[in-house]
Parts: structure tokens; sequence; C-alpha cells
């Protein structure tokens, strides 16, 4: 077995320099819940690991001036889940971290890794797309910005230049009268892939939907920011009965409409094009009621 050399950086600026000097044969290590499974089923062989969990930036939740939030790409779900401010602020987000894994593989498991594992059906992904988050990247040609919808290019790539690196994930300030849910759909009760994943956030005024975001995990080459299901809930009022039906039908429609998913072991195409229409709805009710709250 071929040596494989570690290293383990303070700074950012350190961390880019090494992954690039590697020339494609480094991996990143974020928490290492999917990067060492698979090193040990022999599916990869990096020959430098460069960890990024000493690195200040990429392990802080930050709360900005405008009241939105920070969150390095090597932070913990369990630690977005002890963070009461952003829970508060975007319960969705936390709960599809969360969602990675046992509670053990919490621990270390990362919203960063999660992405750049370029799966899918990755859970924190969907509520991130609803969420509105922006991914800022470094490598050796300095910083930038991209949607986090712009960052998968399909299963297992990203639209990364060599020696980028994810640093963090902004979330917008959170105008009163928003929230956000994550569901997904799996066939046993915990720790399994979801079959559909999807992510609702909405604002609302005086009971009318004035906002909304809706992504889908786990029914196309990557996670889809569906415009059309966001748009079609947009001007909906909540009545006694939750939100207005015809809307949530317009945007399940949509939502399934969007999906171009594959047959595998987990779900066949109609299944997974039926159940994105239905999380919808469901995720888009939990969403309303939390924005009602607040």
């Amino acid at each position: 077995m071929t040596d494989v050399q570690y290293v383990a950086p303070r700074t950012l600026d350190e961390a880019v320099k090494a992954f690039a000097a590697a020339s494609g044969a480094a991996k990143i290590l974020a928490g290492g819940t999917d990067l060492l499974v698979q090193m040990r089923a022999g599916i990869l062989k990096p020959g430098l690991i460069v960890d990024i969990k000493k690195i200040a930036e990429m392990t802080a939740v930050e709360e900005l001036k405008d009241g939105g939030f920070r969150i390095g790409a090597a932070v913990a779900g369990a630690v977005l889940r002890d963070h009461a401010r952003l829970k508060k602020a975007w319960p969705g987000v936390v709960e599809a971290t969360n969602l990675i894994g046992s509670t053990q593989v919490q621990g270390r498991a990362t919203a960063g890794g999660n992405l750049c594992n370029g799966s899918p059906a990755g859970d924190s992904v969907p509520a991130m797309v609803a969420a509105g988050a922006i991914v800022t990247i470094q490598g050796p040609k300095g910083r930038r910005d991209l949607p986090v919808e712009k960052v998968p290019a399909g299963p297992g790539r990203l639209n990364l230049t060599p020696g980028e690196i994810v640093v963090c994930f902004t979330l917008p300030a959170r105008p009163k009268g928003s929230s956000d849910a994550y569901l997904r759909m799996i066939p046993r009760t915990e720790m399994d892939i979801a079959v559909v994943g999807c992510g609702v956030s909405l604002t609302m005024d005086k009971g009318t939907v004035t906002a909304a975001r809706v992504g889908l995990g786990a029914v196309a080459p990557t996670v889809l920011l569906v415009e059309e299901a966001g748009k079609a809930l947009v001007g909906s009022k909540v009545g006694a009965g939750g939100l207005d039906d015809a809307a949530l039908a317009k945007a399940a429609a949509a939502c399934s409409a969007a999906c171009r998913p594959i047959d595998d072991k987990r779900g066949t195409i109609a299944y997974r094009t039926k159940v994105a229409g239905v999380l919808l709805k469901r995720t888009a009710a939990i969403a309303a009621e939390r924005a009602g709250r607040n």
C-alpha cells in the first residue's frame, strides 16, 4: 500500500498551498466520515490528506452584523445543533445537517464535506439551496463566491478549479416572518440515504407568502433549485388549514416536473417523481407554520 502523507495546517493559505502542490493527489479532511470509509474500501488512494479542522476560520460559526450567519466548512453538525441562535433562524439547515449519519458521526460530519462529496442525495445540500446559501471558495488564484447550487457538477464532481477549497457557507439574514424546513424520504427510520430530500424556505407577511425557495435532492445528477416551485408558493395565503391547497399542488407539480432521477435499489423513477411532490407539500407546511411563529 502506498504511503499517505498527512498535514494539519493552521491557516487557510497553508492548506491551499499544500492542496494545490499535490496536483490532484490530495484530499481534504473536513470530518472524514466519507473520506476514511472510501480509503478503507480502496475507492480512494490519496497521496496527501490535508486536515482543515485546525483552521479557525473553517471551524467557527459567526453571527454577522446584518443578522446572517457564516458557517465554516469544517463545522460539525453537532456544533450547529447546539447553536441556539442559528437553530432559531435556520432550523431546516440545522435539521438537515444533523441527518448525516448517526449521533456519533454528527460529531465529525460537516456540511462542507457533505457538499464536496458530490452526492445528489446529500442531506444538507437541499436545505442550503433553499436557504440561498453562498459558498466561499479559496484557491491559488484567490477567493470567489458561488451559490451553493452551482457547486455540484454531477455525481462526485464539483465546479471547483484545481487547488480550490470550500471555506464557508454564508446564510442571509432572516426577515420577520421567515423560517425553513427539511424532510427526506428514506426506507429505514434513520441512518439511511435519502430517496428524495426537500428543503423549503419561506417568508410571510400578514399570512401571505412573499418569498420562497425550494431545494430538491436525490432526484437528478445534482441537487436542484426548483424556481418554479418557489414562484408557485409566492402570493399564497395561509388559512386555518395551512397553506393554500392550489398553490401547494402547483408547487408539488413543479417539483415532480423538475425531477430527472434514476432507477436504483432505493427507488424507481416513478416513485421518486411522485415523492418529490408529496415532500414539497409536507415540508412547505412545516416551514409556513414556523414562519407564522416568527
